[in-house]
């Protein structure tokens, strides 16, 4: 399928990157077929707790389990995680500095009923999210495992990719592509109420914002 690329035109904005505007592959360039799993290193100390936690939020289980690493399965594929123990892996900042790295994976589910299922679930294992943003493009709740990495479930906001690349292509986009932050309670009484989903989909002004901490911490996210 041919997506066109969101591209705002106002390269001045994009500077000192707009040698990465309009970036392509080579013609011909063989792409992946699937994304099909990632590994995380962890401390042998946090090695089953960390092996629960992924079983407990993908609604899970186990594949393979071993001393050197364990596989964990959701869906068709044989594995999507990989926990590797390892005692010379250096554990992530106390602070929560950004490392080097991959920022963080996510998870998607095929509506918000589903979204908001999945947060209660959730919830009654004591997995609660530290973020929850209507990025635009997708409905999103961020959580973090039990070594601090952070981890994404979503909701796509439009029906086809072609809409989500061209409203990331959009100035709106362009002075905010953090989102607009809501309230997971609210969330799930909307949803159960029968509200129409484009209406909750449909991400409100709240004008310019470049970093997640350009808006106040949700300290309410605790007690939800």
């Amino acid at each position: 399928m041919a997506i066109m690329t969101g591209v705002d035109t106002k390269a001045s904005d994009h500077e000192p990157y707009e040698s990465l505007i309009g970036l392509k592959a080579p013609t011909g360039t063989i792409k992946p077929s699937n994304l099909c799993h990632f590994v995380l290193r962890t401390k042998p100390e946090n090695y089953q707790k960390m092996v629960k936690w992924y079983i407990d939020f993908t609604g899970g289980f186990a594949t393979h389990v071993a001393k050197s690493i364990t596989f964990i399965a959701y869906d068709e594929e044989h594995h999507r995680i990989g926990i590797a123990p390892r005692e010379d892996a250096i554990p992530r900042p106390a602070d929560g500095s950004p490392v080097v790295g991959l920022g963080h994976a996510a998870f998607g589910y095929k509506s918000l009923s589903e979204l908001a299922d999945s947060y209660e679930q959730k919830k009654k294992m004591g997995i609660r999210p530290v973020w929850v943003v209507n990025h635009g493009p997708t409905t999103s709740m961020y959580y973090v495992d039990p070594d601090g990495n952070m981890v994404e479930t979503q909701v796509d906001n439009f029906d086809t990719v072609e809409e989500t690349v061209a409203f990331m292509g959009k100035e709106e986009f362009h002075k905010n592509p953090m989102g607009a932050d809501f309230h997971p309670e609210e969330f799930v009484k909307r949803v159960r109420s029968g509200e129409d989903d484009r209406a909750i989909k449909k991400r409100p002004d709240v004008g310019p914002r470049t970093r997640k901490e350009d808006f106040p911490p949700q300290t309410y996210l605790a007690t939800c």
